[in-house]
This record gives C-alpha cells, structure tokens and sequence, in this order.
C-alpha cells in the first residue's frame, strides 16, 4: 500500500528527474511523510530511488540538508549516493568540491554517524573528544592481556572466541549489566562476560571504543540523557536508510530512537536479499517494519532493469519457497532471454572442465571475461577453476579473497612439504617452526639462525646440532626433537605412499588440522575446508616434487596474470554487483545449501541460504548457468553428491535441466570414462526419472565410480543402491545405467 503521497504545490514544481521514474519509484520518491518501507528487489533502482528522495525532500523545501540524516554500510556506498544527490541538484556537470559535499553531512554509515555523535557529547559518557577507535588488532591484543591478568587459560577461552562474543551482545545492543544469567555463559563458563567488564572499563581508562561501542554508547546516551535524545532526533526532520535488511539489533533500536518522535524515516531494503545473519544481520527488523511504524507505507520496485525474463522468473520460483518474506515478484519490460541452464556433471573437475569450455566459447562469441563471473558457495571451491583457467590461459581475479595458494593456511601447509621436500629451505622451517605453537620464542629463532649462519648450514641442521649440545631444555627441546624426527619420518613415507595420504597425515600429526579445529574464529571453518581441498587436489600428482613445481609455476602465473580477466568469488562478496555472464557451480545437498547453516539455525539457516541463490541468480544480466556434480574426491575418496533441493525448486518452464552429455561438453572430456548409459545429448534428467519407475527393485545396475550394483528403494529421481564394494548409497538415476 502507498499512503501520504505529496501533492506537487504550483510553487514548487516537481523537479523534471522525477518524471523521469517508473511509476512504483515516483510513489517511493513522493511519499515523504511518515514511514515508509520501499522493499527494492534485484536491479529495481533502490539508489536511484534513495537519492532522488533526498534531492526532492531538498529542493521541494522540506527540509535543510543538515536535517536530513541518511545512513549506509560503506564508504564507498555513501560517497557514491552524495554524488548522486549533488548531481540531481546541480545537474550532471557537477564536479565534487568539498564545499559542496558538506551541505549533507549527516550521510554516512551507522559507524561514522554514531562517531560523529559521540565526539559531541563524549563527555556525559566518561570519554573526552578525542577518543581513539581500536582495530581488530588492538582489541585482539587487549582480550589477551585481560585473559593473562585474570589467569584465564587462553587454549580453553581463545582470545578471539572471547572478542566475538563481545562483538555479538554490542551488535544486540547489550551492556554487561543487561547480559542474562544463560547467555553469560556462552561455552566459556562465564568467562566471556567477567572479560567484558574488563574489557569496557579498560577502554574507558583508555579514552578508546571499538567500533561495536560507536552504536551502544549512542543507545546508552539516549536512554541515559533523555534532554540528549530529544535534542539530537529534532534535529533530524527526515531518515533514509539504505540495506535495511542488514542492520543488526542495536542498530535498529538506534534508528527506532531516532525516528520516534516523528516516524518521518524511510528504510529501503530487500529481505529476499538478506544473507549475513552470520554476522549479526537481523532479517526480523524489515519483516515486522509494519508493527514498529503502524500506517506505514509500503511500495514494492518489482521491475527489473537488469536481467532477463527467465533469469528472473527463476529468481521468483525459487525464493517463493521461502516463508519469512513478505512477498514480491521480479519482472522485466525487456527479453525472456535465453533459459537458466542446469547441468549435471560426473565430478568436480568435469565441472572446472565445462566452466572453462563454456567460458572460451563466450569469449570467441565477442564478450569480455570482465563480464563473467563465478560464484561459488565456499572459498575452497575456487582452486579447481583457478588451475582450469592457469591451464587454458584464461586470467581471472578472485574477489574479496586471496587466490588458493596464497590463502594462510594452504602456505602453511605447502610450507610443510617444502620441508619434507627439501630440508635445506630456511624460509619454509621458519615460517611453520612454531605453527602450531611449540613455545619456540624470539630468542630461540635467533639462536638457530646464528648458528646456521655461523656454521653456514641450514636451519634444521642447526637445530639439530644445538639439540645434540644441549643449548635446548626441557619442553622446548622436546618440541623442537619431536618436529625435526617427524620430519624425517614423513620424508621417508614420501617415497613409499601417496602424496595426498602423506599431507593428511602430516596435517594431523603436526597438530596443524586440529590449530583450526580448536580456533573459534568465523573463518576457521573454511580453513579447514581449504585444507581438505588441498589434500583431494594432490591426488592428482605422481609425486611431491611434481606438485610443488605445479605450485610454484601457478603462484608465479597468477602475479603474471594481467588485462581483461573473469572474477571468482563466494556469493557472499557479490551481493550488489553485477555480470553478463554468471556461472553457479556447485549446487550439491550439503555444500549448497550449506550443511553447517542447516545444522546450526534449522529453518531459518535453509533460508538464509535460499536467500544467498537468490542474490546468486539475480547477479546475471544475460546468461546463467547452474551446475552440479554427482561425485567429488574428498581425501582421495570418492563422495557421492545428491543435488541441491534448490534445484528441484527452479521452476521448470525457465531452466534447460540438461545431463553430462548435454551441450557444451566434449566426449573426450570424459577422461576415458565410460559414458553413461542414459546420458544422451538430447535426453534431459527427466528421462532419468521416467527410467526409474521401470526398474523394479532389485535391479542391477551399473555407477561409473561404485561399479555393480543392486536397487534397494527409489524415492523420485534418486535410488538408494547396495552396490557389491562401495557398500549403500543414494544416487541420481542421472548417473547411472541400467543393465539388461
């Protein structure tokens, strides 16, 4: 519903960009009084809508700019929308002056707002105006040293597990005073909240905040100094917020603060696109926007200027299976396009294989790799692609993250095998002497490198002589034996085994596997995952030497790699961008959606991560195409994959579901694997499903990675099969045949 239009006065005209709008954009633009929720699918204009509001609420009179408070998540966003504005009310020839942009001080990001807030009235809460603003860094090292003044052992309570604790009660706007009896203990005994105490009261004796406290100092100054409150939200006569669907709690109280007087705020959002709950964002905020602001306005942008009709009625399908929404459909004036394509694959390097197939041929079309994107669920999915491209010559970049062979944890453990390859590399044995930790200190480094420099031998050399001296002791010298005879075990397994073995044997008895295994940190998990493709990718080497010069030859490409080039990255970091050509590999039952995210939230977890293909598929403009593969090599042991309920979601008059041997794979692709039986190129999965209902149980059949097998159940299109040495497991009729 749309309420409080203005009614355009005769002496103050509608500025002629408004005529330039859609109709739903005009009413989000004109509704100026009183709430209003301007819920912005996909590619509709939602910054074009928030900033030709703020240029008509200024040039229409409503308002001062210094009245007018607009807040954002990016410096980056923020800067853009004051341009926008600035031209809107200056015309296009307008060139940034910083005279200019000082008109709208009060646009920012929640962060920079609060800040700004606080300097003036830092006083009344124990600071002076000149408080510092710590880094992660910073308040990393604090934790650690409260942790050691309270002799609070930091194996059982890491210091990082202890900051995002702190982190998550400041995103809920909550004080140690307000932390309850069963959240103070929070897997740490109570440990967490007697931290926090000394946390805040160390920071006050510091004159410094953390960014979590920017915003909970404003509730605190609110709800503490009412004459404070009242002064600061009658100064603002209108509020916009952009990326409602992203604010955490405590920024929602704050802007509730601010508009209660009032109601003149307007939110735009999407709560189809709300996809970072992992690290605060509460979805709850735009759903019940309506309860907070009774009366409030509503209008839906549901037309899309970006991508075409069956990519966005893919888009639609799949997120109406989502029931916490309130409910929009995407649709376009332009072309239906070319139809969502959805292939099944044999593994996870016949898919990198189509990828990079598909990817040349939309290059000798004409289109440039800065159009295509990939998108994938986890970071360790990137590595298969990455190779694939190195091979064909194809550059690429990897977006919001480091390239494979570069993230910590694989140098780490590439570090490891340097080691177990050539005990002579220094650089290596420095950089994982102490990784785990060994309790090998400054000192004790500068030791060994005297001595090898002295002796002119290598490191390990040096340890080893010092060790025979006695220079070492105790537990020190019993770490430091214990890694060097390791080192020496696992150089003479290097011969005798499979590389990929020896690394997950390596990874375990170091003790590497379990640092992370033990970390509580957000990324420890997709460390671990890395590490695991790190393993499954080895199995395709004959020796340890061969991988590290196929490691070598790839870091040495990829910082050669220049020009036009395709981007990587997760689905997290391409919320708001855009690509011609978009590929979604991947889409497996527990990978996507992401078994952890189900296991952690239920419900709410599966829908988060329906959201997340949602914003996936809405990233294309012209073509996308989602794959999946039936099997994946995990520590060199095939998995088999069922694929992702998502894509039994899509809705089937906007996809082309096509098998392995679809268009756009090449039988010698196959590796010299036997085909599927049923895999013809003009045969979709649906035949598979047809064929399933013919078999009766205790049909034989044959699978390309488990051998013979015999049908125990069917349940649709997948079939649950005791096969002769593979033992029982669920598979896609797709990626079987059918003896007669």
């Amino acid at each position: 519903m749309m309420q409080n239009a203005v009614q355009s006065s005769p002496e103050i005209p509608v500025p002629p960009y408004v005529a330039t709008l859609n109709p739903e954009q005009r009413a989000a633009v004109e509704t100026i009084d009183g709430a209003v929720l301007v819920l912005a699918g996909a590619g509709t204009g939602k910054t074009r809508v928030l900033t030709t509001r703020i240029a008509h609420i200024l040039s229409s009179r409503r308002a001062y700019p210094g009245q007018i408070l607009a807040v954002t998540f990016t410096n980056k966003a923020a800067r853009e929308m004051g341009e926008r504005v600035e031209k809107l009310l200056h015309g296009e020839q307008y060139v940034e002056q910083p005279q200019q942009r000082s008109s709208l001080n009060w646009l920012g990001t929640f962060h920079s707002i609060a800040a700004k807030i606080l300097r003036r009235h830092a006083e009344v809460m124990g600071f002076t105006s000149s408080f510092t603003i710590l880094d992660a860094d910073d308040q990393l090292r604090l934790i650690k040293t409260l942790l050691s003044e309270k002799n609070i052992d930091d194996k059982q309570n890491p210091a990082k597990l202890i900051l995002s604790i702190i982190q998550s009660w400041k995103d809920q706007g909550l004080i140690p005073e307000k932390i309850s009896a069963a959240d103070a203990g929070h897997g740490t005994g109570g440990n967490a909240l007697l931290i926090y105490k000394a946390y805040q009261e160390r920071l006050k004796i510091l004159n410094a905040m953390d960014f979590g406290d920017l915003l909970l100092h404003n509730l605190t100054l609110f709800t503490a100094h009412p004459h404070i409150h009242s002064e600061i939200a009658q100064r603002f006569k209108y509020i916009l917020v952009d990326e409602y669907q992203d604010t955490n709690v405590a920024q929602y109280l704050w802007l509730r603060l601010l508009a209660a007087g009032h109601h003149n705020i307007c939110c735009v959002g999407d709560d189809d696109q709300s996809i970072y709950g992992w690290r605060g964002a509460e979805i709850g905020n735009i759903l019940r926007f309506e309860k907070d602001f009774p009366g409030a306005a509503v209008v839906r942008l549901e037309r899309n200027y970006r991508s075409t009709g069956h990519i966005l009625a893919t888009a639609s399908g799949l997120i109406a299976n989502n029931s916490s929404r309130l409910g929009k459909t995407l649709w376009t004036e332009g072309e239906d396009g070319s139809k969502v394509r959805v292939r099944s694959l044999w593994d996870g390097d016949e898919e990198a294989r189509f990828v990079g197939e598909e990817v040349e041929v939309l290059q000798r079309d004409g289109s440039s790799l800065a159009h295509m994107a990939i998108l994938v669920r986890a970071g360790f999915q990137t590595r298969g692609f990455e190779e694939r491209f190195l091979t064909l010559g194809i550059g690429y970049r990897v977006i919001g993250g480091l390239r494979f062979y570069e993230r910590q944890e694989v140098r780490d453990a590439v570090a490891y095998l340097r080691v177990i390859a050539q005990p002579n590399d220094d650089l290596a044995f420095e950089r994982i002497i102490n990784t785990p930790r060994r309790g090998i200190g400054t000192a004790t480094l500068e030791q060994i490198h005297t001595t090898a420099r002295s002796r002119g031998i290598a490191m390990t050399s040096a340890t080893r002589l010092l060790l025979d001296g006695g220079a070492f002791k105790g537990k020190l010298a019993t770490s430091l034996s214990s890694l060097l005879a390791s080192f020496e075990r696992w150089r003479e397994q290097a011969g005798r085994e499979p590389i990929g073995e020896l690394t997950d044997r390596m990874l375990e008895e170091s003790g590497y596997r379990a640092m992370w295994q033990q970390d509580k940190s957000p990324d420890a998990q997709g460390r671990l995952e890395n590490l695991k493709e790190l393993v499954r990718a080895m199995g395709e080497f004959e020796s340890l030497i061969a991988f590290l010069e196929h490691v070598g030859l790839v870091t040495d490409m990829a910082e050669n790699t220049s020009g036009d080039m395709i981007s990587l990255m997760t689905l997290h970091a391409a919320k708001g961008l855009e690509f011609n050509h978009v590929f979604l590999p991947g889409w497996e039952e527990g990978l996507f959606p992401h078994q952890r995210s189900m296991d952690e939230k239920g419900r709410e977890g599966l829908e988060e991560e329906r959201r997340l293909a949602y914003v996936g598929i809405t990233r294309a403009k012209k073509t996308l195409t989602i794959s999946y593969a039936g099997s994946r090599r995990i520590y060199n042991q095939w998995q088999n994959n069922i694929p992702s309920r998502f894509v039994s979601e899509l809705p089937k008059d906007h996809i082309e579901m096509m098998n392995e041997q679809g268009p756009g794979l090449r039988d010698q692709g196959l590796g010299g694997r036997r085909p599927f039986a049923i895999a013809m190129s003009s045969t979709p999965i649906a035949a598979a499903e047809a064929s399933v209902k013919t078999v009766p149980q205790g049909g034989r059949v044959f699978h390309v990675k488990f051998g013979y097998g015999a049908i125990l159940r069917s349940h649709g299109d997948t079939l649950e099969i005791a096969f002769e040495k593979a033992g029982i497991k669920k598979v896609k009729a797709s990626f079987i045949e059918f003896s007669k």
